[in-house]
């Protein structure tokens, strides 16, 4: 495999993270669950912390 195509891979993998985190999000605003709500906002928040890294780095074509 292409560095390139392990990199999107990689990339698609993060983004389903983070569309997850913000589900869950979303579930734990609905309940007000705010327990729920902070773990969830902090697994964005390292849902994103990988992505950064990972964008800023990306293969060139």
């Amino acid at each position: 495999m292409s560095p390139r195509t392990v990199w999107r891979l990689n990339l698609t993998g993060w983004i389903l993270f983070v569309v997850s985190a913000l589900g869950f999000l979303a579930s734990t605003w609905r309940a007000r669950d705010w327990v729920g709500m902070f773990a969830s906002l902090a697994f964005l928040v390292a849902c994103l912390a990988f992505v950064l890294p990972l964008w800023v780095h990306r293969p060139r074509n």
